[in-house]
């Protein structure tokens, strides 16, 4: 009997705002792993009890909090999308992407696209 994976839809789209449901921080997607595809180390220094589930998508953000700008790597589980309309800060955000309608960012439109 063979097994076959089970092919994984990403809930949230690049260019979407998400906040974290436990951090207080929120953020623009940039990219998204269909499945945790960061670092051994980086996964295990998760505090065990919130450690996510590594067969779900995991999304990389232009994130901010109160006191600074950074990227963050996310499991789907731990995002919920951000309904504030708030602009976001982080200053690379004009190099990838244009304001779009709804909160939503556009991916910036290069000679390659």
């Amino acid at each position: 009997m063979t097994m076959t994976r089970q092919i994984k839809h990403a809930k949230f789209q690049i260019g979407q705002v998400v906040s974290h449901k436990i951090f207080a921080f929120r953020g623009v997607i940039f990219d998204v792993d269909p499945e945790f595809s960061n670092t051994e180390e980086w996964y295990q220094s998760i505090p065990e009890d919130i450690r996510p589930r590594r067969d779900q998508p995991f999304y990389h953000l232009l994130a901010e909090n109160s006191e600074s700008e950074y990227v963050a790597y996310v499991s789907e589980q731990n995002l919920i999308p951000d309904t504030t309309g708030a602009p976001l800060r982080h200053p690379q955000i004009k190099n990838m992407f244009d304001q779009g309608e709804g909160g939503v960012y556009r991916v910036k439109r290069t000679n390659f696209n």
